[in-house]
């Protein structure tokens, strides 16, 4: 039996081929194992993927077709299902991945309310467009999407379904296959190292209140594979692909209580070989510690990333950031003190965001002066607390209201059909950012004029403080 797998373009990327999709890799690795035959269609940056969909269909007896997408890929996605569909009219197109996962706990939720929401309607509307919808792990679902007769919706975000992976399988499982696609085309560096991307463990257990999969535990429950497990994919890639650099894309590295052991294996490997990794990864900042720092560094972590998001005391209350602005700034400075140089990934649009609150925001980074930052505007994804309990405005139509009980500051989001629209997702940087929330305070408009003048995401080819923040 032949299976084809199809990774969609991002066309919101101002370049695709940094980051491979790892998920849909993991699928074809235990497909494989299986003795399955499989082909991976990776259409990162690929501009004419709907010809390229078709030359395949028109070419190959293939007819069991998955697809995963993230919501910003889903207008590509929707486009990639109506190609096959005309070529292949017996095809059968399973749709897997991050969207249906957070549309699929939305819709849940609806259903134990019993309410018929936006959730319900975008879940139908998948329902409607797919054969087989996949929520939550893929490696065990689908073979149950590949039998005779399977339900329409397989959910694997369920903790006690045996879909769900455990500690256990997700070390048993074989490593990303990624010799199905072309590694050579893609291209980053961590301090001109060439790297390729890996995940070490899935879930982040904290519960900010913009985040996508609060209600997923799929997103929400912590899983981890051994220490031995995660150097023998490092291992595995070095000797493999000849790579020195490793992106760890895990949500929060130090939410492993056993962080620490894992960087000094990795640097006992480094001493095996005689040679040095380089590496960088996500770390929470409350959790920060001198010791996880110096092993990191130890480890060939040059670069870390941290979701600081605001630089307001208000802010970071409002979105359960569960982070202070004081903690952050130790985090930095803890960082500085082990020669780690940090990110600090920003964003406004939050409720009760004002011209005041993005000034703090602005005046704290010129305070702390991380070595790179990005700031983006808050789009309110199907999933975050932020759409799920958002509710209409009575005298507005296409307005939906999210109220932060605590403080009963409001955010208002434009109704947005994600199978069509991906403009809300970081947007043009030379002036085609798009704002499709706003606040009581700051309209639209507002919003992308502060990002630009007074916050301006950096072009990742220049300097972060060659651009400067403007005063």
């Amino acid at each position: 039996m032949k299976i084809c797998l199809i990774i969609p373009p991002s066309i919101f990327l101002l370049d695709e081929r940094v980051f491979m999709t790892l998920g849909i890799l993991k699928v074809a690795a235990v497909l494989e194992r299986s003795g399955a035959s499989v082909d991976v269609i990776d259409l990162s940056g690929i501009q004419n993927y709907e010809s390229a969909i078709e030359d395949y269909c028109l070419n190959s007896e293939t007819i069991i077709f998955g697809i995963t997408a993230t919501t910003p890929q889903l207008p590509a996605t929707i486009k990639i299902l109506k190609t096959i569909k005309a070529v292949k009219s017996d095809a059968k197109v399973i749709l897997g991945g991050p969207h249906i996962t957070l549309v699929n706990a939305a819709y849940k939720r609806e259903r134990k309310l019993d309410i018929n929401g936006r959730a319900t309607l975008a879940f139908k509307q998948l329902e409607s467009s797919f054969d087989i919808l996949v929520a939550g792990d893929g490696e065990e679902a689908i073979f149950e999407a590949l039998k005779d007769d399977p339900p329409k919706l397989i959910d694997a975000d369920i903790p006690k379904s045996s879909l769900f992976l455990t500690n256990k399988k997700l070390t048993e499982n074989p490593f990303p296959a990624r010799h199905l696609v072309d590694v050579a085309s893609y291209h980053y560096k961590i301090d001109e190292v060439s790297a390729l991307s890996m995940i070490a463990q899935l879930g982040c257990p904290f519960e900010c209140g913009f985040c996508g999969g609060r209600a997923s535990p799929f997103l929400r429950k912590v899983r981890t594979r051994t220490s031995e497990n995660i150097v023998a994919e490092i291992l595995h890639i070095y000797h493999t692909y000849g790579i020195r650099g490793f992106m760890m894309y895990d949500d929060e590295l130090n939410v492993n209580k056993k962080m620490i052991e894992l960087m000094n294996m990795i640097a006992e490997a480094q001493t095996r070989l005689n040679t040095e990794f380089r590496l960088r990864g996500f770390i929470k900042a409350e959790l920060f510690t001198d010791e996880q720092a110096e092993a990191m560094y130890r480890a060939g972590f040059r670069w870390i990333l941290t979701g600081f998001e605001s630089g307001s005391p208000k802010i970071l209350e409002n979105i359960n950031k569960k982070a202070s602005q004081e903690d952050n700034t130790r985090c930095i400075e803890i960082a500085r003190k082990h020669g780690l140089k940090i990110k600090a990934l920003m964003s406004i649009g939050h409720p009760g965001e004002s011209n005041e609150t993005v000034m703090e925001t602005r005046d704290w980074l010129l305070n702390v002066r991380p070595d790179d930052f990005d700031v983006t505007i808050i789009t309110t994804y199907p999933g975050t607390p932020y759409y799920d309990y958002a509710v209409p405005h009575r005298d507005k139509p296409g307005i939906w209201i999210y109220t932060y009980e605590k403080s009963g500051d409001r955010l208002y989001s434009i109704e947005i059909d994600y199978a069509k629209i991906a403009d809300y997702y970081k947007g043009d940087p030379d002036g085609g950012y798009q704002s499709f929330v706003y606040t009581d305070y700051l309209t639209p408009k507002e919003l992308v004029d502060l990002r630009h003048t007074k916050i301006h995401t950096i072009n990742p080819n220049f300097k972060v403080w060659d651009f400067y923040l403007i005063k």
